[in-house]
């Protein structure tokens, strides 16, 4: 795998910057920068100053300084103006993530973990109304993609140093974490609509690369039991691997080629490995294939991480232009502040993410979907696929006619030709048998020399056919058994809808059936309703912590008081986190309930899924005898224009062996009447 060619990455578009009364060659410098590293610097050491402005000079939102400040929204084009210094900070630090984006998708693919750390702090300490671009949802689903691609370069890497395949399978499974999560927030609608076009192209390459690193996971799995010759688990693991890749394949449609041609390598190289596991297990190790479920599951290794962002870094933001403006007292307490204000953030955050892991581990463990949790309305249709061969019959109504035909025109020269084969082979025999009567009546009395030309050509060539007839017999009878197979179906997708929808298996569930599903989509909405008030109220939080500035309050505030002013500030986020700890409190009760119901529904659950096997067997099996149509004409046509040559060439070797058993016979009754004369 470590020549696997590499797959493509998403970068973002740079921002485009308007209005700003600000020095213009600064401006231009900071906004018409080189797309290199030189322009992250550049980026970074103008944010910098930026701060350093904004932190003496009242030029934020509704302050006596604010000038308009314009930038171009990503998504629409639209250019949004803003009175805040800190508009423009932001839309300098969107850029730089970026910028970070766009260079880590070169060839080098470096960079992610710094995009990711600009986008983290363009979201922990900016507004999220700028702009759309730079919404919660929109930041949330760049740094996963960031840190995504950062994990999937470390993976390349990993790869070719030829690491431990446990770790490499580790480092997979969490670039699969970073894209579910990527998904996730592609998936819902809010995002989908911010984005606009490129939303299903982007969720389509992170699909895709949801199964593929899934695929490169088990792969390494598979290799590990291979290296404790665990060799029924490395079945297996292949086996998985092979099933992720041909997903990933499905979904690669419309990819460029880069993609195909890694996935065409990396199912070389998975096929590879599962055909040659199958076949040692098989013929060598007999070792019992476990299940899959039964195995422990791969945990992500995160080794990658948002690196910090510190716009006053005087290594990068250079010196401080603005340094004698304003007393850096006010600054260094308002700093003091945040750093407060980060930290009440960061224990909120550890509470929420833990309660998170426990909530999404438990969901997956339980592989419950609240939009597919029963799955009835789709037997309500017939699906797509089939109803599409139905209508392809419904124009075509002499296809089960005609394949019927064909196999009877089949039938009867198959017939012919062994019925004259017959003939041949008995002329042959009796005229043996003859010859024999004649030796048996001479005796000891030599036979006269010579012997009828053409018979043993006559016989060498029908030995001959007898064999290419046996062969053909062979497959004709396979094409009648498999003709049998298809024929019912053919007629039942030629005929009426109603017909159709009959044929496919549909669930019957009793009242109390009924009721267990009630029950359980119920739980199921209080959980989404619970993960739905715990992002508002974090969102909440983020959001008053972004717009709580207590400069004023502070250059007025002597520094002995300093402590108890930030207690009294951060008063006002005790009713947010009390809200906060009531929603993460419930949800141990919330999941006791949905274990009692899905429980209850185990039972519902496997009916279900027996019905939905039996009915997805069904349909692939239609599907199956409408495509078996054109190759079973086909065979059959080349069936008939085998017989029918055959047949010529058989009914001329029939004459023949009429003629030579003839002259034989002829040549036998000389032979007797010339013994009888000397007699």
């Amino acid at each position: 795998m470590e020549a696997v060619p590499r797959m493509p990455m998403i970068w973002l578009d740079l921002k485009e910057a308007g209005e700003f009364a600000f020095n213009a060659a600064v401006k231009k410098s900071a906004v018409s920068v080189p797309r290199d590293f030189e322009g992250c610097s550049t980026l970074r050491k103008y944010l910098g100053q930026l701060h350093f402005l904004q932190s003496r000079i009242p030029m934020g939102g509704g302050q006596d300084a604010a000038v308009p400040v314009t930038w171009t929204e990503i998504f629409s084009g639209k250019a949004v103006t803003h009175e805040d210094i800190k508009y423009e900070q932001a839309c300098v630090l969107y850029n730089l993530g970026a910028l970070h984006s766009m260079l880590g998708a070169m060839d080098k693919r470096v960079s992610e973990e710094c995009a990711a750390g600009a986008f983290t702090y363009l979201r922990d300490h900016f507004p999220h109304s700028y702009s759309v671009d730079m919404s919660h949802q929109i930041l949330s689903l760049n740094i996963n993609l960031m840190l995504g691609q950062a994990q999937e370069c470390l993976l390349e890497k990993s790869m070719l140093d030829n690491r431990k395949s446990f770790l490499v399978a580790r480092i997979s499974a969490q670039v699969v974490d970073y894209y579910k999560e990527a998904c996730r927030a592609l998936e819902n609608s809010e995002t989908a609509s911010l984005l606009g076009k490129i939303q299903k192209d982007w969720k389509k390459l992170v699909q895709m690369k949801i199964y593929y690193f899934a695929a490169v996971a088990h792969l390494h799995m598979g290799k590990q039991a291979e290296e404790q010759q665990k060799f029924g688990e490395r079945v297996i693991y292949f086996q998985s691997a092979l099933d992720k890749l041909n997903e990933a394949i499905k979904l690669a449609k419309g990819q460029p080629e880069t993609v195909q041609e890694a996935l065409r390598f990396t199912m070389d190289v998975i096929g590879g490995k599962y055909n040659s596991a199958k076949k040692d297990n098989d013929f060598i190790y007999h070792e019992a294939v476990p299940a899959l479920d039964t195995l422990q599951s791969v945990k992500g290794a995160p080794l990658v991480k948002a690196l910090p962002v510190n716009p006053t870094d005087p290594a990068v933001t250079g010196p401080d232009i603005f340094a004698k403006l304003v007393p850096m007292a006010a600054h260094e307490a308002s700093s003091l502040y945040s750093e407060e204000k980060a930290k009440l953030l960061r224990d909120v955050m550890a509470k929420i993410e833990a309660k998170n892991e426990v909530l999404d581990q438990f969901m997956d463990s339980m592989q419950l979907d609240p939009e597919t949790v029963d799955n009835l309305d789709m037997y309500n249709h017939i699906p797509p696929v089939l109803m599409e061969k139905c209508a392809a019959l419904s124009v075509r109504p002499d296809t089960v006619r005609n394949l019927v035909h064909s196999m009877q025109v089949l039938s009867g020269v198959f017939t012919d030709v062994e019925a004259s084969l017959k003939e041949i082979r008995d002329l042959l025999e009796e005229d043996e048998a003859q010859e024999q009567k004649l030796q048996e009546l001479l005796g000891r009395v030599p036979p006269a020399p010579g012997s009828p030309p053409g018979l043993a050509e006559v016989s060498k060539e029908c030995s001959k056919y007898l064999e290419l007839h046996e062969k053909a017999s062979f497959t004709n009878t396979e094409l009648h058994r498999a003709m049998n197979l298809h024929l019912g179906n053919l007629r039942l997708l030629g005929g009426p809808l109603e017909q159709v929808r009959a044929a496919l298996p549909t669930p019957t569930l009793s009242e109390d059936d009924k009721q267990v599903l009630q029950n359980l989509k119920r739980i199921l909405a209080k959980v989404q309703e619970m993960r739905d008030q715990r992002m508002s109220l974090e969102q909440q939080l983020r959001e008053m912590i972004q717009k709580d500035d207590i400069t004023t309050s502070l250059v007025t505030t002597d520094r002995s008081e300093m402590k108890k002013l930030f207690e009294e500030q951060l008063k006002k986020y005790d009713q947010l986190k009390v809200y906060l700890e009531q929603n993460l409190a419930a949800q141990e009760n919330v999941l006791k309930a949905l274990t009692d119901a899905n429980v209850k529904y185990a039972a519902v659950r496997k009916g279900l899924a027996e019905v939905e096997h039996k009915w997805n067997t069904t349909v692939q099996t239609l599907v199956g005898s409408y495509e078996a149509y054109e190759d079973l004409m086909k065979k059959s046509q080349e069936g008939k224009d085998f017989y029918t040559d055959l047949e010529g060439k058989v009914a001329k070797l029939l004459e023949r062996a009429r003629a030579a058993c003839q002259a034989s016979e002829a040549q036998r009754q000389q032979l007797l009447e010339r013994w009888v004369g000397t007699h």
